[in-house]
Parts: C-alpha cells; sequence; structure tokens
C-alpha cells in the first residue's frame, strides 16, 4: 500500500535503541516471546532460551525516529514505513476494539541492529520480529525484510512489509484482551493452540488491511491508498513464505504436521483473506476443528 502523501503520523510510536553486542539470556522461566517460540521453528534454531522469566525493563535507550512526520516519508523510508503502519494501526484498533467489547491501549515498535534487551530478555535479529507481552512492546530489526524475500522467497513490498507489523500487532490485542491467557504453546500440530494464535493474528492482520484506506488522520486524510490486488498479493506471499509446511519442505526436505508451530501457508493466506474480508469478528480461530 502507498500512503497518501500529507497524512500526518504519530511521532511517538515508533523509536530505535543502539547496538548491544552483550545479549543478556535469560534462563529458565516460562515462554514469553510469541516470536521466539515461532521463529525457532521458521528458522531451526531453538531460541526459546532468549526469554526470560523475570520480566525486566529493556536498558538501552531509546532514540525518536527523525524526519518521519508525513506519509509522503512513510513512502521512502523503512523507519518511517514502520511509523506510518504504527500509525494507521493504532488509530484503527482504538477504534474497532471498543465495539467489539474490549479496552483498547497502545503498542509502541522498538527498532534495533543486531541484538537487544526486551523485557522478555536479549534477543538478537536472529528472532524476525516479535511481541514481548512482558512491556507490550513490538521489536523489529528491519534487516528482517531482506531474509523474508531472499531466503524465504516472499515477494517484496510496503504491503508485505507492513503485514508482519500488523500481525506482531495482532499478538498485542490477543494479549491485552486475555486471549493468550490459559492457552497450552507448547503443544504443536495444526490444530494446537500456537498454530490457532498465529493465525488469528494473521487474521487480524488482513482486517486491517481491509480497512486501512478508510483510516484517518486528525484532520480527516486517511493514511492510505486504496489496496491494489498486486499489493494483496504481495501480502500473501508474505503470509506463505513462512508457512510451516514452506520452511519444513526448505530448510530439512520433508514436511512434518505434527511439528507445526504457525500453520501451512495455505491456512495462513486462508486466514488472512478471512481478516480481510470480514473484519476482526470473523477471526476466532479457536472455535473451528481444524484452523
Amino acid at each position: 500500500m502507498t500512503f497518501n502523501d500529507n497524512a500526518k503520523l504519530d511521532q511517538n510510536k515508533v523509536s530505535r535503541r543502539g547496538r548491544n553486542t552483550g545479549i543478556a539470556v535469560g534462563g529458565g522461566g516460562g515462554l514469553l516471546v510469541i516470536g521466539l517460540f515461532i521463529v525457532s521453528q521458521l528458522l531451526g534454531v531453538d531460541l526459546t532460551g532468549l526469554a526470560g522469566g523475570g520480566g525486566t525493563s529493556p536498558d538501552q535507550p531509546a532514540e525518536p525516529i527523525a524526519n518521519c512526520d508525513t506519509g509522503g516519508q512513510a513512502n521512502d523510508s523503512i523507519d518511517c514505513l514502520m511509523r506510518g503502519a504504527a500509525t494507521s494501526l493504532d488509530t484503527y484498533w482504538a477504534s474497532e476494539l471498543p465495539t467489539l467489547g474490549e479496552t483498547y491501549r497502545t503498542t509502541d515498535i522498538a527498532l534495533f541492529t543486531g541484538s537487544t534487551d526486551t523485557g522478555c530478555g536479549g534477543a538478537t535479529s536472529d528472532v524476525g520480529p516479535f511481541y514481548c507481552p512482558a512491556d507490550e512492546l513490538i521489536y523489529i530489526d528491519t534487516a528482517f525484510y531482506d531474509e523474508l524475500t531472499s531466503r524465504f522467497g516472499a515477494s517484496d513490498g510496503p504491503l508485505a512489509e507492513m503485514y508482519v507489523v500488523a500481525h506482531e500487532w495482532g499478538h498485542h490485542i490477543q494479549n491485552i484482551t486475555g486471549i493468550m491467557n490459559g492457552l497450552d504453546l507448547q503443544a504443536t500440530g495444526p490444530a494446537s493452540d500456537s498454530v490457532r494464535l498465529e493465525l488469528q493474528a494473521d487474521c487480524f492482520a488482513g482486517a486491517w488491511v481491509g480497512a486501512a484506506p478508510t483510516i484517518k488522520d486528525e484532520s480527516g486524510v486517511a493514511f492510505l491508498e486504496p489496496v491494489t490486488q498486486e499489493q494483496i498479493q504481495n501480502a500473501l506471499s508474505a503470509a506463505a513464505a513462512v508457512g510451516d509446511d514452506r520452511i519444513q519442505s526448505s530448510t530439512q526436505g520433508q514436511v512434518t504436521p505434527e511439528t507445526w508451530t504457525h500453520g501451512s501457508s495455505e491456512s495462513r493466506q486462508k486466514w488472512f483473506q478471512i481478516g480481510y474480508k470480514g473484519g476482526p469478528d470473523a477471526c476466532n480461530t479457536f472455535q473451528v476443528a481444524t484452523p
């Protein structure tokens, strides 16, 4: 999607943290970082040890992103694109969630390079984008987008990149509404809680995309221009690229559904489209026999 040049972006939704080469690896504790559990399977690397149980605050200073005030700047810079996506997503969910009988509170995006400390422990770029429930922040190393296209074969484009942000924002919605409570995130398989949680986040991302051209700034200017079919295909390509079957086939030469943690490529695309067409009301992946 393309931002309208004169749309005004929120100045407080995205910050960047300096590089931290000493990773604070947490020990013990339950798995809090949803993204770590998923990306461990995606990358074939056990990253769950990065989730600490203490929920300590990050100790790296956050620096505001400069020169990201308008939609035109969001079209020219990946950092500004992240701010633009965050501004639109925040506006959408602040309006949408109360209509579903829930109370909304915001989240922010912390951009980093290499490694960073989070409320869930230390993390490196290898974990990919993730949401930390302990500090309710989304963490992104934007170099991941190159990996998404070069390693996992996703189509390039702004909507494919913003789909990732919208998916992680979906995890924030799941956290603040209590959807995450009581789930068995250690279980795997196509009908596991882990897969249902991920597919619902895909669905929430699709719901935002469906509404995005109608979401406006305080002056009544729409943040984003109408979405094109090509852009939808780019987002679907990104969803398919991180399907369990696609990753397993390319990394281990065989597909083992019993180990799935975030769903097949087909399911991820399906639930994105369900949200795109039906909104968040259509996203209850926990009420279907096989999501």
